[in-house]
Protein backbone atom coordinates (compact mmCIF):
# COMPACT_ATOMS: atom_id res chain seq x y z
CA UNK A 1 0.00 0.00 0.00
CA UNK A 2 2.82 2.35 0.90
CA UNK A 3 4.51 1.59 -2.42
CA UNK A 4 1.27 2.39 -4.24
CA UNK A 5 0.96 5.74 -2.47
CA UNK A 6 4.58 6.51 -3.25
CA UNK A 7 4.10 5.69 -6.93
CA UNK A 8 1.02 7.90 -7.15
CA UNK A 9 2.84 10.76 -5.46
CA UNK A 10 5.77 10.38 -7.86
CA UNK A 11 3.37 10.44 -10.83
CA UNK A 12 1.59 13.55 -9.54
CA UNK A 13 4.92 15.33 -8.98
CA UNK A 14 6.16 14.46 -12.47
CA UNK A 15 2.91 15.62 -14.05
CA UNK A 16 2.67 18.94 -12.23
CA UNK A 17 6.07 20.38 -11.27
CA UNK A 18 8.46 17.73 -12.54
CA UNK A 19 9.75 16.96 -16.02
CA UNK A 20 6.72 14.98 -17.09
CA UNK A 21 5.62 11.37 -17.01
CA UNK A 22 7.17 10.43 -20.31
CA UNK A 23 9.86 12.25 -22.31
CA UNK A 24 8.76 13.81 -25.57
CA UNK A 25 9.79 11.83 -28.64
CA UNK A 26 9.76 13.08 -32.22
CA UNK A 27 9.83 10.94 -35.33
CA UNK A 28 13.34 11.12 -36.88
CA UNK A 29 13.52 13.73 -39.62
CA UNK A 30 15.91 15.91 -41.59
CA UNK A 31 15.52 19.57 -42.47
CA UNK A 32 15.70 20.10 -46.22
CA UNK A 33 14.62 23.74 -46.35
CA UNK A 34 15.05 26.77 -44.13
CA UNK A 35 13.96 30.39 -43.83
CA UNK A 36 11.59 32.54 -41.78
CA UNK A 37 8.35 30.63 -41.15
CA UNK A 38 9.17 28.10 -43.86
CA UNK A 39 11.33 25.30 -42.48
CA UNK A 40 10.74 22.10 -44.48
CA UNK A 41 11.17 18.77 -42.70
CA UNK A 42 11.39 15.36 -44.34
CA UNK A 43 10.34 12.41 -42.15
CA UNK A 44 12.28 9.77 -44.06
CA UNK A 45 15.98 9.01 -44.36
CA UNK A 46 17.86 8.86 -47.65
CA UNK A 47 17.36 5.10 -47.96
CA UNK A 48 13.59 5.37 -47.57
CA UNK A 49 13.57 8.31 -49.98
CA UNK A 50 15.39 6.29 -52.64
CA UNK A 51 13.07 3.29 -52.14
CA UNK A 52 9.94 5.43 -52.54
CA UNK A 53 11.36 7.19 -55.57
CA UNK A 54 12.31 3.89 -57.25
CA UNK A 55 8.83 2.53 -56.52
CA UNK A 56 7.26 5.45 -58.38
CA UNK A 57 5.80 7.02 -55.26
CA UNK A 58 4.51 10.55 -54.77
CA UNK A 59 5.69 12.72 -51.86
CA UNK A 60 3.17 14.01 -49.33
CA UNK A 61 3.43 17.59 -48.05
CA UNK A 62 1.58 18.23 -44.79
CA UNK A 63 0.47 21.83 -44.17
CA UNK A 64 -0.39 22.82 -40.57
CA UNK A 65 -2.80 25.56 -39.52
CA UNK A 66 -1.43 29.00 -38.67
CA UNK A 67 -2.13 28.92 -34.94
CA UNK A 68 -1.12 25.34 -34.20
CA UNK A 69 2.39 23.87 -34.10
CA UNK A 70 3.53 21.61 -36.90
CA UNK A 71 3.85 18.83 -34.30
CA UNK A 72 0.12 18.25 -34.85
CA UNK A 73 1.27 15.70 -37.43
CA UNK A 74 3.76 14.08 -35.04
CA UNK A 75 1.88 14.26 -31.76
CA UNK A 76 3.23 11.07 -30.22
CA UNK A 77 4.65 7.73 -31.27
CA UNK A 78 1.20 6.15 -31.51
CA UNK A 79 -0.60 9.18 -32.97
CA UNK A 80 1.88 10.43 -35.56
CA UNK A 81 0.52 10.86 -39.09
CA UNK A 82 4.02 11.37 -40.50
CA UNK A 83 5.19 8.14 -38.88
CA UNK A 84 2.18 6.36 -40.37
CA UNK A 85 2.96 7.69 -43.84
CA UNK A 86 6.62 6.70 -43.48
CA UNK A 87 5.69 3.21 -42.23
CA UNK A 88 3.45 2.69 -45.28
CA UNK A 89 6.19 3.60 -47.74
CA UNK A 90 5.35 7.24 -48.40
CA UNK A 91 7.77 10.12 -47.93
CA UNK A 92 6.12 12.83 -45.80
CA UNK A 93 7.28 16.43 -45.64
CA UNK A 94 6.02 19.06 -43.20
CA UNK A 95 6.27 22.81 -43.65
CA UNK A 96 6.81 24.41 -40.23
CA UNK A 97 5.64 28.02 -39.85
CA UNK A 98 7.40 28.28 -36.48
CA UNK A 99 6.65 30.90 -33.85
CA UNK A 100 4.49 33.86 -34.84
CA UNK A 101 4.59 37.00 -32.73
CA UNK A 102 3.94 40.72 -32.81
CA UNK A 103 6.84 41.26 -35.22
CA UNK A 104 4.98 39.17 -37.80
CA UNK A 105 1.82 41.31 -37.65
CA UNK A 106 2.12 42.35 -41.30
CA UNK A 107 1.94 38.75 -42.60
CA UNK A 108 -1.25 37.93 -44.48
CA UNK A 109 -2.92 35.01 -46.22
CA UNK A 110 -0.94 35.72 -49.37
CA UNK A 111 2.37 35.26 -47.52
CA UNK A 112 1.39 31.68 -46.74
CA UNK A 113 -0.73 30.73 -49.77
CA UNK A 114 1.31 32.50 -52.45
CA UNK A 115 4.85 32.34 -51.08
CA UNK A 116 5.61 29.96 -48.19
CA UNK A 117 3.52 26.96 -49.27
CA UNK A 118 4.44 27.24 -52.97
CA UNK A 119 8.11 27.30 -51.98
CA UNK A 120 7.57 24.25 -49.76
CA UNK A 121 5.96 22.41 -52.69
CA UNK A 122 8.89 23.26 -54.98
CA UNK A 123 11.42 22.21 -52.35
CA UNK A 124 9.64 18.92 -51.64
CA UNK A 125 9.47 18.11 -55.36
CA UNK A 126 13.14 18.93 -55.89
CA UNK A 127 14.20 16.90 -52.83
CA UNK A 128 12.08 13.85 -53.63
CA UNK A 129 12.60 13.63 -57.39
CA UNK A 130 16.06 15.18 -57.53
CA UNK A 131 14.75 17.78 -59.98
CA UNK A 132 12.60 20.91 -59.73
CA UNK A 133 10.28 19.57 -62.43
CA UNK A 134 10.47 15.93 -61.45
CA UNK A 135 6.83 15.25 -60.58
CA UNK A 136 3.86 16.01 -58.37
CA UNK A 137 3.06 16.19 -54.67
CA UNK A 138 -0.02 15.34 -52.60
CA UNK A 139 -1.10 18.01 -50.09
CA UNK A 140 -2.57 16.93 -46.76
CA UNK A 141 -3.73 19.65 -44.40
CA UNK A 142 -5.67 20.14 -41.17
CA UNK A 143 -8.05 22.96 -40.25
CA UNK A 144 -6.95 26.36 -41.64
CA UNK A 145 -4.05 24.56 -43.32
CA UNK A 146 -6.65 23.12 -45.68
CA UNK A 147 -7.87 26.62 -46.59
CA UNK A 148 -4.30 27.72 -47.30
CA UNK A 149 -3.67 24.63 -49.44
CA UNK A 150 -6.82 25.22 -51.49
CA UNK A 151 -5.88 28.87 -52.00
CA UNK A 152 -2.42 27.80 -53.17
CA UNK A 153 -3.85 25.29 -55.63
CA UNK A 154 -6.33 27.80 -57.04
CA UNK A 155 -3.83 30.65 -57.37
CA UNK A 156 -0.84 28.79 -58.83
CA UNK A 157 0.10 26.21 -61.45
CA UNK A 158 2.24 24.10 -59.17
CA UNK A 159 2.55 20.30 -59.54
CA UNK A 160 -0.16 19.38 -57.02
CA UNK A 161 -1.61 15.90 -57.58
CA UNK A 162 -4.34 15.99 -54.91
CA UNK A 163 -5.52 17.84 -51.81
CA UNK A 164 -6.80 16.36 -48.56
CA UNK A 165 -8.38 18.89 -46.18
CA UNK A 166 -9.30 17.62 -42.71
CA UNK A 167 -11.73 19.62 -40.54
CA UNK A 168 -11.39 22.67 -42.78
CA UNK A 169 -14.22 25.22 -42.41
CA UNK A 170 -15.26 26.36 -45.89
CA UNK A 171 -18.41 28.22 -44.84
CA UNK A 172 -18.03 30.27 -41.68
CA UNK A 173 -21.74 31.03 -41.80
CA UNK A 174 -22.27 27.39 -40.84
CA UNK A 175 -20.23 27.71 -37.64
CA UNK A 176 -22.05 28.33 -34.33
CA UNK A 177 -21.87 31.97 -33.26
CA UNK A 178 -20.50 33.36 -36.49
CA UNK A 179 -23.83 34.46 -38.03
CA UNK A 180 -24.61 36.37 -34.83
CA UNK A 181 -21.17 38.04 -34.85
CA UNK A 182 -21.68 39.05 -38.48
CA UNK A 183 -25.15 40.45 -37.78
CA UNK A 184 -23.95 42.45 -34.75
CA UNK A 185 -21.23 44.06 -36.87
CA UNK A 186 -23.47 45.00 -39.81
CA UNK A 187 -24.22 48.52 -38.49
CA UNK A 188 -20.50 49.42 -38.52
CA UNK A 189 -19.65 47.59 -41.72
CA UNK A 190 -17.59 45.03 -39.80
CA UNK A 191 -14.74 47.45 -39.07
CA UNK A 192 -14.63 47.07 -35.26
CA UNK A 193 -13.08 43.56 -35.09
CA UNK A 194 -10.52 44.56 -37.74
CA UNK A 195 -9.54 47.63 -35.73
CA UNK A 196 -9.10 45.54 -32.58
CA UNK A 197 -7.02 42.90 -34.35
CA UNK A 198 -4.90 45.62 -35.94
CA UNK A 199 -4.27 47.33 -32.60
CA UNK A 200 -3.24 44.04 -30.99
CA UNK A 201 -1.08 43.05 -33.95
CA UNK A 202 -3.15 39.88 -34.24
CA UNK A 203 -4.24 37.35 -31.67
CA UNK A 204 -1.45 36.67 -29.14
CA UNK A 205 -0.42 33.06 -28.47
CA UNK A 206 -1.78 32.99 -24.87
CA UNK A 207 -5.21 34.04 -26.13
CA UNK A 208 -5.18 31.33 -28.80
CA UNK A 209 -4.17 28.73 -26.20
CA UNK A 210 -6.95 29.74 -23.80
CA UNK A 211 -9.51 29.88 -26.60
CA UNK A 212 -8.59 26.39 -27.80
CA UNK A 213 -8.92 24.98 -24.29
CA UNK A 214 -12.27 26.74 -23.94
CA UNK A 215 -13.69 24.67 -26.80
CA UNK A 216 -13.35 21.66 -24.45
CA UNK A 217 -14.23 23.50 -21.25
CA UNK A 218 -15.97 20.48 -19.74
CA UNK A 219 -12.82 18.42 -20.16
CA UNK A 220 -10.73 21.20 -18.59
CA UNK A 221 -13.04 21.43 -15.56
CA UNK A 222 -12.89 17.68 -15.03
CA UNK A 223 -9.14 17.44 -15.51
CA UNK A 224 -8.07 17.70 -11.82
CA UNK A 225 -10.45 14.91 -10.81
CA UNK A 226 -9.44 12.89 -13.88
CA UNK A 227 -5.80 13.12 -12.83
CA UNK A 228 -6.50 12.02 -9.26
CA UNK A 229 -8.62 9.09 -10.43
CA UNK A 230 -5.91 7.91 -12.82
CA UNK A 231 -2.74 8.33 -10.79
CA UNK A 232 -2.36 4.56 -10.96
CA UNK A 233 -2.62 4.59 -14.77
CA UNK A 234 0.47 6.31 -16.15
CA UNK A 235 -0.41 5.34 -19.74
CA UNK A 236 -3.66 7.28 -19.61
CA UNK A 237 -2.00 10.29 -17.98
CA UNK A 238 0.86 10.17 -20.50
CA UNK A 239 -1.66 10.52 -23.34
CA UNK A 240 -3.21 13.50 -21.55
CA UNK A 241 0.25 14.99 -21.10
CA UNK A 242 0.85 14.84 -24.86
CA UNK A 243 -2.28 16.94 -25.49
CA UNK A 244 -1.34 19.42 -22.75
CA UNK A 245 2.14 19.93 -24.22
CA UNK A 246 0.66 20.46 -27.65
CA UNK A 247 -1.83 23.07 -26.42
CA UNK A 248 0.86 25.02 -24.57
CA UNK A 249 2.77 25.56 -27.82
CA UNK A 250 0.07 27.18 -29.89
CA UNK A 251 1.49 30.26 -31.64
CA UNK A 252 -0.53 33.39 -32.36
CA UNK A 253 -2.22 34.76 -35.45
CA UNK A 254 -0.48 37.63 -37.30
CA UNK A 255 -2.52 40.84 -37.38
CA UNK A 256 -3.01 41.23 -41.13
CA UNK A 257 -3.97 37.60 -41.58
CA UNK A 258 -6.61 37.65 -38.86
CA UNK A 259 -8.02 40.85 -40.32
CA UNK A 260 -8.32 39.11 -43.69
CA UNK A 261 -9.93 36.09 -42.06
CA UNK A 262 -12.58 38.31 -40.53
CA UNK A 263 -13.13 40.75 -43.39
CA UNK A 264 -12.79 38.46 -46.41
CA UNK A 265 -13.52 34.90 -45.35
CA UNK A 266 -16.06 35.49 -42.58
CA UNK A 267 -17.82 38.88 -42.82
CA UNK A 268 -17.99 39.04 -46.63
CA UNK A 269 -18.31 35.26 -47.00
CA UNK A 270 -15.80 35.22 -49.87
CA UNK A 271 -14.58 31.75 -48.92
CA UNK A 272 -18.08 30.27 -48.91
CA UNK A 273 -18.76 31.89 -52.30
CA UNK A 274 -15.47 30.62 -53.73
CA UNK A 275 -13.89 33.90 -54.84
CA UNK A 276 -11.31 35.42 -52.47
CA UNK A 277 -9.61 38.73 -53.17
CA UNK A 278 -6.13 39.17 -51.74
CA UNK A 279 -4.61 42.44 -52.91
CA UNK A 280 -4.46 42.29 -56.71
CA UNK A 281 -5.23 38.57 -56.72
CA UNK A 282 -8.72 37.19 -57.32
CA UNK A 283 -8.52 33.53 -56.32
CA UNK A 284 -11.33 31.32 -57.58
CA UNK A 285 -11.56 28.04 -55.67
CA UNK A 286 -13.85 26.70 -58.39
CA UNK A 287 -10.81 26.59 -60.68
CA UNK A 288 -9.13 23.82 -58.67
CA UNK A 289 -8.81 20.89 -61.07
CA UNK A 290 -7.28 18.12 -58.94
CA UNK A 291 -8.99 15.43 -56.81
CA UNK A 292 -9.96 16.66 -53.35
CA UNK A 293 -10.83 14.79 -50.20
CA UNK A 294 -12.61 16.46 -47.27
CA UNK A 295 -13.31 15.34 -43.71
CA UNK A 296 -15.90 16.56 -41.24
CA UNK A 297 -17.37 15.62 -37.86
CA UNK A 298 -20.54 16.42 -35.94
CA UNK A 299 -18.45 16.41 -32.74
CA UNK A 300 -15.94 19.02 -33.90
CA UNK A 301 -16.29 22.18 -31.79
CA UNK A 302 -14.17 24.29 -34.17
CA UNK A 303 -15.38 23.16 -37.59
CA UNK A 304 -18.99 22.09 -37.95
CA UNK A 305 -19.86 19.19 -40.24
CA UNK A 306 -21.80 21.55 -42.52
CA UNK A 307 -18.89 24.02 -42.74
CA UNK A 308 -16.57 21.23 -43.94
CA UNK A 309 -19.22 19.58 -46.16
CA UNK A 310 -19.75 22.89 -48.01
CA UNK A 311 -16.61 22.11 -50.01
CA UNK A 312 -18.40 19.37 -51.95
CA UNK A 313 -20.59 21.99 -53.63
CA UNK A 314 -17.98 24.75 -53.63
CA UNK A 315 -15.16 22.94 -55.46
CA UNK A 316 -17.13 22.42 -58.64
CA UNK A 317 -14.09 22.36 -60.93
CA UNK A 318 -12.40 19.40 -59.23
CA UNK A 319 -12.68 16.08 -61.13
CA UNK A 320 -13.77 14.43 -57.88
CA UNK A 321 -14.53 15.65 -54.40
CA UNK A 322 -14.92 12.99 -51.73
CA UNK A 323 -16.29 13.68 -48.26
CA UNK A 324 -15.81 11.45 -45.23
CA UNK A 325 -17.44 11.76 -41.83
CA UNK A 326 -15.32 10.67 -38.88
CA UNK A 327 -16.98 11.41 -35.57
CA UNK A 328 -14.22 12.86 -33.42
CA UNK A 329 -12.91 16.11 -31.97
CA UNK A 330 -11.05 18.69 -34.05
CA UNK A 331 -7.63 17.32 -33.08
CA UNK A 332 -8.93 13.76 -32.86
CA UNK A 333 -9.60 13.79 -36.59
CA UNK A 334 -5.86 13.72 -37.31
CA UNK A 335 -4.25 12.42 -34.09
CA UNK A 336 -5.99 9.96 -31.81
CA UNK A 337 -7.73 6.58 -31.78
CA UNK A 338 -10.41 7.77 -34.22
CA UNK A 339 -7.77 9.03 -36.64
CA UNK A 340 -5.81 5.77 -36.49
CA UNK A 341 -8.93 3.67 -36.96
CA UNK A 342 -10.76 5.76 -39.57
CA UNK A 343 -9.11 8.95 -40.87
CA UNK A 344 -5.70 7.54 -41.76
CA UNK A 345 -7.00 4.47 -43.69
CA UNK A 346 -9.41 6.69 -45.65
CA UNK A 347 -6.55 9.03 -46.58
CA UNK A 348 -4.45 6.04 -47.63
CA UNK A 349 -7.23 4.76 -49.86
CA UNK A 350 -7.75 8.16 -51.45
CA UNK A 351 -4.03 8.69 -52.17
CA UNK A 352 -3.75 5.18 -53.60
CA UNK A 353 -6.68 5.87 -55.91
CA UNK A 354 -5.50 9.25 -57.22
CA UNK A 355 -4.43 8.90 -60.82
CA UNK A 356 -6.62 5.91 -61.52
CA UNK A 357 -8.82 6.08 -64.60
CA UNK A 358 -12.05 5.58 -62.65
CA UNK A 359 -12.69 6.82 -59.10
CA UNK A 360 -13.27 4.08 -56.49
CA UNK A 361 -16.85 2.85 -56.13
Amino acid sequence: MIDGIRERATTLWALTVGGGIRPERRTPHVQVGDGPHRALLRFADDEALAAARNAGGTPVLLVPPIAAPATCYDLSEEYSLVRHFADTGRVPYVVDFGEIGFGDRHMGLEDFALDIIPQAISRAVADFYGSADGGEVDLVAWSLGGTLSLLTAAATHLPIRSITAIATPLDYGALPGYPLAIALNRPTGGVLPSAVFGALGGIPAPVVQVAYRATSWQRELKKPLFILENLHDTETLARMEVINRFQRRFPGYPGRLVQQLWERLIYRAELANGLIRLGDNAIDLRSIDVPVQLFGSHRDALCSWAAARHGVDLLSGAPRVEFATVESSHLGLIAGPDAVRETWPIIDGFLDSVGSVEPPV
